[in-house]
């Protein structure tokens, strides 16, 4: 029997953007695999999208409207049709248009699919025609975007193949292995050909096998690390003064702040060694050229600006932005920007009436937010009960009896669960989409592969069908996928010429297509887009924010009191990084993932663990004053000790009804809004019950070696 052959891109929050292939017989995608011609992909998958058709053809996948008839949270649903569905949710909406304004309806979305169309588009149109409360998208990477964009001008960053360029690679905070796959063969082709790797992270993560050196600070102290390296470097003059002299604005300010930092003040702020840190400055000075890649982790603090700011300076205190091989890898974002006002048309709609924090979410249902205060929340592509911050209050508040919920979904979520009409949502393989990378710089076209299962609709015609029952008749409003591609795409290289002979009709074809960009490393020519058109140590629009305009440190302190009946002195730092097989909450819920994530844990050092008479598999609960969880024992030397890490993504409504984001804080960050996760002081005791499966009694790192 002949296939079909599909090509299509992966959606999800992986910088990656892997290109892969569905092969389809009768209608039925029967094989999904790895494109092996794809530059980035070159025919393997990560664990956690290898078993696709899991999700695809999940037996829990909704496959038709439903309308909640009992009590909010209390599974008791009722099938209606989609022209019933639509038409409620334009009714509700129409209603509270006239009493509150539309400003009383928030979209809540994020990083599901990562498409143009499935998300970049409808984050925008309807909701700015309509007049909605506009979210703040800031839970991932804002401080660090907001950081790199305010030194350098633009987040640019090396292609995964110039990495065998560098002689030295500092992966800071950053778990790759794990986050950023297929970074990985170039990492190993590098140390193969000479390169030392030295892995910065508060646990010993999968990336950290093969490196000839691991450090781990405490969290949130990263920034002060980064200074106390640039103050040995400069003391021992083995910084490019020249080369600074040049290419930045603010060097004499900033060196005069390096003289905070000395070699013992960082010792005993971030909890290494005197000795490691000195040793760490001289090897990064020395061995040239020098990358430090960077991701989000480290900008999940309180303090996580100024962190990634006072890491970018340290390629600039060594002179090696615009070498080949040196400088700093964070994000390719800034490439390519899709043109504003064809994503979005605000010329054409009122203006914002109000912008509302994703980190907040908690908060402003339960009346932070009023005036008018929230009344209708619509959930795509996000699952904030189970993953966005305090997630206690945001349950509290999506069981509002007053607030009216609709989530679309491929799942019954943490989040669906509460809705008050869920829709059902298509996968990758049943629509159409465009996707640029964040880890490189190829375009692909996801042409779908199978018709959407049963009446599931995507993103984009769901915002077409409430537009039209709104009675919303912008065209642009009405557009198929391909016309919003075609629209989007010609705009942008309108004024881009890194979209030069990149058409809808050859991405069509289902080759990646790599942006046309020179081949030198990121600033090579040292004009940085900055308004300074330099290195802004000094940033006069940090300043004028009323932001130090100097990368600093200030602690990364979570002051939440301690629960009853525990001590301050027993609090442990929780770092909640990325799991290894799912990506957040997404594909959280796929047996053979789970089979392989095993049982939700909470790794935690030895001295940790005896001192509150934690033995291996004890279930443990871990808590604050904003909320508990109950995890398995993992006692490992993979952590330092002061430090408990369990991973993020877990659904709740699979456990006990809460995971770690039940403890972590919605305080905001230093900028931009940032959310603060590993700002979280936990404590944990045991409940004297062992998880009874000895397979499960290994470390993370074991795992998934």
């Amino acid at each position: 029997m002949s296939s079909d052959l599909i090509h299509g891109a992966c959606p999800h929050d992986c910088p990656d953007t892997c290109g892969i292939i569905s092969e389809v017989e009768n209608g039925r995608a029967v094989n999904f695999y790895a494109d092996p011609n794809h530059p980035v992909t070159q025919g393997w998958l990560c664990a956690k999208v290898r078993p696709y058709l899991e999700r695809v053809y999940h037996p829990d996948r909704l496959t038709h409207p439903l309308r909640r008839v009992g009590p909010k949270g209390g599974g008791q649903w009722a099938r209606i049709t989609w022209d019933e569905a639509i038409a409620e949710i334009a009714a509700r909406w129409q209603a509270i248009r006239v009493e509150s304004g539309a400003a009383a309806i928030l979209p809540y979305s994020y990083s599901g699919t990562l498409g143009l169309v499935q998300m970049t588009v409808c984050n925008a149109r309807l909701w700015n025609r309509l007049g909605a409360s506009h979210l703040q998208r800031s839970i991932c990477g804002a401080a660090a975007e907001f950081a790199v964009e305010s030194t350098l001008g633009a987040r640019h960053s090396p292609a995964y193949e110039d990495v065998a360029q560098s002689r030295l690679i500092i992966l800071w905070g950053h778990n790759p292995a794990s986050t950023a796959p297929h970074f990985m063969p170039a990492l190993r082709r590098a140390q193969r050909a000479g390169a030392e790797t030295i892995v910065i992270d508060p646990r010993r993560t999968l990336s950290a096998h093969g490196a000839s050196l691991h450090l781990a600070p405490l969290p949130g102290t990263d920034g002060a690390l980064a200074l106390g390296l640039a103050h040995i470097i400069v003391q021992e003059n083995r910084h490019d003064e020249a080369w600074l002299q040049a290419n930045t604005v603010g060097w004499p300010q900033f060196k005069a702040r390096l003289a905070d930092y000395p070699p013992a003040r960082v010792a005993q702020v971030t909890g290494l060694a005197e000795s490691a840190i000195v040793d760490l400055a001289r090897r990064y000075a020395s061995v040239r050229p020098g990358l430090i890649k960077i991701a989000d982790g480290l900008n999940r603090h309180r303090n996580g600006g100024q962190t990634v700011r006072a890491v970018c300076a340290l390629p600039a205190i060594t002179g090696q932005y615009g070498a080949a091989g040196g400088g700093l890898a964070y994000s390719t974002s800034g490439y390519l920007r899709w043109d504003s006002e064809a994503v979005s048309h605000a010329a054409d709609c009122p203006p914002a009436p109000r912008s509302v924090n994703m980190n907040r979410l908690g908060a402003a249902l339960l009346g932070e937010i009023n005036d008018p205060p929230i009344r209708s929340l619509y959930v795509y592509g996000a699952n904030p009960a189970a993953s966005a911050p305090n997630a206690g209050a945001i349950v509290a508040g999506l069981q509002r009896s007053d607030l009216f919920t609709v989530v679309h979904e491929l799942f019954m979520t943490d989040t669906a669960a509460y809705a008050d009409i869920v829709l059902p949502a298509t996968s990758q393989l049943e629509h159409t989409d465009l996707h640029k990378a964040y880890g490189h710089t190829y375009l692909q076209y996801n042409r779908p592969a199978i018709a959407p299962l049963g009446e599931s609709k995507s993103n984009w015609d769901v915002m077409r069908l409430l537009a039209q029952a709104l009675g919303l008749d912008d065209p642009w409003l009405q557009q198929g996928a391909d016309e919003v591609i075609e629209e989007v795409l010609t705009a942008t290289a309108n004024r881009l010429p890194a979209l030069h002979g990149i058409t809808l009709a050859r991405l069509q074809e289902g080759r990646p297509l790599p942006l046309t960009l020179s081949p030198a490393a990121p600033f090579a020519d040292l004009n940085f887009p900055t308004p300074s058109g330099k290195v802004e140590l000094f940033s006069q629009s940090l300043a004028d924010l009323g932001l130090d305009p100097l990368p600093g440190f200030v602690h990364d302190d979570d002051t939440a009191p301690a629960p009853d009946g525990c001590a301050e002195a027993d609090a442990l730092q929780l770092v909640s990084g990325a799991a290894h097989h799912f990506v957040s909450s997404s594909l959280a819920n796929l047996e053979s993932l789970l089979a392989l994530e095993k049982s939700p844990f909470l790794e935690i050092h030895p001295l940790d663990a005896a001192a509150r008479q934690i033995a291996q598999g004890d279930r443990v609960i871990v808590e604050n004053r904003r909320g508990r969880c109950t995890l398995r024992a993992v006692v490992t030397g993979a952590v330092r000790p002061g430090v408990v890490v369990s991973p993020k993504g877990r659904w709740s409504r699979q456990g006990d009804g809460h995971n770690v984001n039940w403890t972590t804080s919605d305080a905001l960050g230093d900028m931009a809004g940032q959310s603060t996760f590993h700002s979280n002081r936990v404590w944990v005791r045991s409940d004297s019950r062992q998880v009874p499966a000895p397979a499960e009694q290994q470390s993370m790192e074991d795992q998934h070696a």
